[in-house]
């Protein structure tokens, strides 16, 4: 038997553009899938909200640069929160909303039309 001489490699061939287009595509999908995944639920403006990091309870006023904006149910300061540490406060609450929800969200609708041209 011969011994096995090595056979010199093979020239790689450079992929075509369309091979690297999709890969791109997959590769961005992909990325895509996870940060949706990952992503909490986003909470709708005018909606009760729990600061589980604060133990405070809110309104949720606004979503600017990946923060909750959250004001206390009676009116106040603002805080902001990240969108992790927020849930709908009727999961803390064990499904009965307090009276005050009609109030906030009475509140944050006369808010809107008292800065939109009417």
């Amino acid at each position: 038997m011969a011994p096995h001489t090595p056979q010199p490699p093979l020239p790689r061939r450079k992929p075509g553009r369309s091979a690297i287009a999709a890969a791109v595509q997959a590769h961005e999908a992909a990325v895509r899938a996870a940060r949706e995944e990952r992503a909490p639920q986003r909470l709708p403006i005018g909606q009760l909200a729990y600061d589980t990091r604060r133990e405070r309870r809110g309104i949720v006023m606004d979503h600017l640069d990946g923060l909750v904006w959250l004001r206390p149910e009676g009116g106040g300061t603002e805080w902001t929160a990240r969108p992790d540490e927020v849930e709908p406060a009727a999961s803390v609450l064990g499904g009965d909303l307090p009276e005050g929800i009609l109030r906030a969200r009475v509140a944050v609708a006369n808010s809107r039309s008292r800065r939109e041209l009417l």
